[in-house]
């Protein structure tokens, strides 16, 4: 399970530190982001490669971070479920 901390948080930015994670799930969700046309910025930084925490911060221009961060990662489960599925045919 991933630990988060909330940093920061107003209505339409957030700022939290991921626990234990590195750049293969972060620019996934990142990449996703980016899909929301309410995202206006979506990144995140590894202070050290040897402490695999994030600080990630996400920017909305309508809607709420939480949400769009929630919708991100349904829509990445569905997509590596479909991508699961053509493994299994292989």
């Amino acid at each position: 399970m991933v630990e988060i901390e909330i940093l920061e948080e107003e209505k339409n930015k957030i700022k939290f530190k991921v626990k234990g994670e590195t750049h293969t799930i972060l620019n996934l969700i990142r990449n996703e982001l980016f899909n929301d046309e309410s995202v206006e910025f979506a990144g995140y930084t590894i202070e050290h490669p040897l402490v695999k925490d994030a600080i990630f911060t996400v920017s909305m221009s309508k809607g709420t971070p939480r949400t769009a961060i929630k919708k991100a990662i349904e829509r990445l489960q569905k997509k590596l479920s479909k991508l699961e599925t053509e493994i299994k045919k292989i």
